[in-house]
């Protein structure tokens, strides 16, 4: 069973709250996940792995033995895969000026801003700690398809240079990284595509043979589909190259994939191949790019798009102003304009929800924004209504590469009494 919870910002987010708590940092829904799924696992002998550590892998194993503990869950084995926390690393002498992708310039020139900085590790340390008769494995920056790949190397003995076998694994992994994806979630678009009861989507599951053919389906009784649409969409989700899909254990190439229907929500998968892994490893940058002030306010009835039109008008001169240092200005009509240029309507619109956000420096200026617009109430257009505002500040993502050799993981472990 496999909880697949990591995105890229999640855990600039969470290396956020273990500075605030070193014993926080990992996944906020672990608890209430382990509660549920602890004792059904040990019951039927499943073995659960997530990346659900985080930022703090080694204080989510320890929270998982107490929460095991309190069940009366006795000899469970939980692992804690550790070292993918590159952050000491960009800041020594060696590595500081390692360079930033997206821009060029040095990690070292993000300074203060720079929160965290995770490499994406495969699948070799799940397998470890699977032979080490680990129930339990929890990692932080885990490549999404690392995780389903693991199981399979430990079951089947695949090496790690058998690059074709491994190319294989990570085709399962891909297509079941994001869950409900393959089972219908983000695919439906009616009437174009239907999913029946997507309110009751079922999750995928793969059944894998020793060469790495594949089957998937889900639960019978389950909401969605599984068909060989869904897995076409789902195969090119986040691959740049379907040639070359590197992955910290094998350079994919899913160029032959092919899929079969073998009955109603049960698909067939092979052609998956690979080649060596890259010399590098990807690290994921999160830093401190600034704040966003984001305010909203309704007009409805006769005239809402023209009062719209009027507030978004006001709350700019005002800015002005008040000399308001911004970035970045967004001004939008949700519905008419906010995803494009504006079409001819039949009639006029009954009702406008009027956002306005700006991305500063400073808090100061995005609390400005937010305070300007709530004054609409009284200061605005007439029968404005239902504001809402937010400050927050916001994390970055970049990205670098580093030479796999200079990244040392561990595998810790803790066991129930």
């Amino acid at each position: 069973m496999v909880f697949e919870c990591l995105a890229e910002r999640t855990i600039a987010l969470a290396q956020q709250r273990k500075n605030r708590n070193p014993n926080h940092g990992y996944d906020p829904m672990l608890e209430a996940r382990m509660r549920q799924m602890l004792s059904g696992c040990q019951q039927r002998g499943t073995r659960l792995i997530s990346n659900m550590g985080a930022a703090n892998p080694a204080a989510a194993a320890t929270k998982t033995r107490e929460i095991a503990e309190s069940l009366g869950i006795r000899d469970l084995k939980i692992a804690a895969i550790t070292g993918d926390d590159v952050l000491p690393l960009l800041r020594n002498e060696y590595l500081k000026e390692v360079r930033i992708i997206e821009t060029g310039m040095p990690v070292s020139s993000l300074g203060d801003r720079l929160i965290s900085a995770n490499a994406y590790i495969g699948a070799e340390p799940i397998a470890e700690a699977l032979r080490n008769g680990a129930q339990v494995v929890l990692g932080g920056r885990i490549a999404d398809p690392a995780l389903f790949l693991a199981p399979l190397m430990h079951e089947f003995n695949w090496r790690t240079d058998d690059y074709e076998m491994l190319g294989r694994g990570i085709l399962v992994g891909h297509l079941l990284e994001c869950a409900g994806q393959l089972s219908g979630g983000y695919f439906a678009d009616p009437p174009y595509k239907e999913v029946p009861d997507l309110a009751h989507l079922g999750f995928p599951y793969a059944e894998v043979g020793r060469g790495g053919l594949a089957e998937f389906s889900k639960l019978e009784g389950t909401g969605g589909q599984i068909s060989v649409a869904t897995c076409k969409e789902q195969l090119l989700y986040e691959v740049h190259n379907p040639r070359r899909y590197l992955t910290p254990d094998v350079t994919a190439d899913f160029s032959d994939v092919e899929f079969r229907p073998v009955m109603a929500d049960r698909v067939a998968a092979w052609g998956a191949t690979g080649t060596a892994r890259p010399a590098t490893l990807k690290v994921s940058l999160g830093c401190l790019d600034g704040y966003i002030g984001d305010a909203q306010i309704s007009y409805a009835g006769a005239g809402a798009e023209e009062r719209g039109r009027l507030a978004i008008k006001v709350v700019r001169e005002q800015l002005r102003l008040q000399h308001c240092e911004i970035d970045e200005l967004r001004c939008d009509l949700i519905g008419i304009n906010s995803v494009g240029p504006v079409r001819r309507r039949a009639c006029e619109a009954p009702e406008v929800r009027v956002r306005i956000a700006v991305r500063t420096q400073r808090m100061e200026d995005a609390d400005l924004l937010v305070d300007t617009v709530e004054a609409l109430y009284t200061n605005g257009p007439a029968a404005g209504g239902g504001v809402s505002k937010s400050v927050r500040p916001i994390i970055g993502i970049l990205s670098a590469l580093i030479p796999r050799e200079d990244v040392s993981l561990e595998v810790q472990y803790e066991v129930t009494g």
